[in-house]
């Protein structure tokens, strides 16, 4: 009888002194040498794994504990997937608490304004090289895919102009086609119905109104200019005149792979649909990303006589000088390119 007390009293005292040791345990700081470093807990992780994972990292100094407690709530299934950066010290406690969050490590995105197909895809290849194994071709194959925009651009042949510019944050894991649908996702929450409608008044189609928008981007910094720079080129359009926008020659030259920083008088020359010197009307398609003030100005251009215009030497603003005949425009022509003389000396 007095044995089987003494094993009763010494079972309870053991349960006692484990349940303060896990207790003590789970409140206890822990120190660790990875404070500085991302641990990744691959998706799929049991709770099991996961702790093993945390132990061999030194996050935790035990998994027992931990174990115990997941045992006793039954919370093993709230821990996620992701990259984790772990103070130090830290209890095992917090650590589950940062395992309940999720977290994943993020990439930020940076598409600017004007910027084309062509420059995106060498980014996304720059940022994003070890999910890229086709190089900058295949990112540019993808983005010849227009189902996204048959709503808006049944005819599109690319997703030229349809990338919205912005900053956004991916996983390091992201794929190259969820980075072009987050981009065309955007565009198509910032292109309104009423857009559409207004387009029809104006009897363009909505690609047309992105193409004329892709070149007021390209042409002018100032949203307060642009509506007059769209008003430049309905009145050329009006008139039957060439467009006349040098940006379309550096749109061939990036398109033939051969851009190299100047405009060449072979890409003023060139016979492609896109150079706007020598073929009337639009390029048959937007030759950059494209911001809503740009969209705005295509949609609402200023009430002008306008038909050319050249950098304003006067301020140094990026603004421009607009001019309704030749021979004004000639002497605004003349002073710029004396001050362009000017400033190379």
């Amino acid at each position: 009888m007095k044995a089987l007390k003494f094993l009763v009293a010494f079972v309870i005292v053991a349960i006692l002194m484990f349940s303060f040791w896990i207790y003590r345990s789970l409140h206890s700081p822990h120190a660790h040498n990875k404070n500085k470093q991302y641990i990744q807990i691959p998706h799929g992780s049991s709770p099991g794994q996961i702790l093993i994972k945390l132990t061999s990292e030194g996050i935790i100094s035990s998994e027992i504990p931990l174990k115990v407690y997941l045992k006793i709530t039954g919370t093993g299934n709230k821990m996620q997937a992701g990259e984790y950066l772990f103070n130090s010290p830290i209890t095992p406690l917090e650590v589950l608490g940062e395992l309940n969050k999720g977290k994943l490590r993020t990439v930020k995105f940076t598409v600017p304004e004007g910027f084309t197909r062509f420059d995106i895809a060498k980014r996304i290849t720059e940022q994003f090289p070890q999910n890229q194994p086709t190089g900058e071709n295949g990112v540019l194959n993808l983005m010849d895919d227009v189902s996204l925009i048959k709503d808006i651009a049944p005819k599109a042949k690319n997703l030229e102009g349809y990338m919205y510019p912005n900053t956004y944050e991916f996983p390091r894991s992201v794929t190259t086609q969820a980075i072009i649908d987050k981009m065309v996702a955007e565009f198509k929450k910032v292109w309104k119905p009423e857009y559409t409608a207004r387009a029809l008044k104006l009897n363009m189609t909505p690609h047309q109104v992105i193409t004329i928008a892709s070149l007021i981007e390209t042409e002018s910094r100032l949203d307060t200019e642009r509506p007059v720079i769209a008003s430049v080129i309905y009145n050329r359009l009006k008139k039957g005149m060439p467009l006349g926008i040098d940006q379309t020659a550096v749109y061939i030259a990036k398109m033939e792979n051969r851009w190299d920083g100047v405009i060449n008088r072979s890409d003023l020359e060139s016979d492609s649909p896109y150079n706007t010197r020598k073929v009337v009307g639009l390029p048959p398609g937007p030759i950059s990303s494209i911001s809503e003030s740009s969209i705005k100005a295509a949609l609402h251009p200023a009430s002008t006589n306008y038909i050319y215009y050249v950098l304003n030497v006067e301020k140094n603003d990026k603004s421009h000088k607009f001019y309704a005949t030749a021979t004004a425009f000639e002497r605004g022509k003349a002073a710029y390119q004396a001050w362009l003389q000017k400033e190379r000396r």
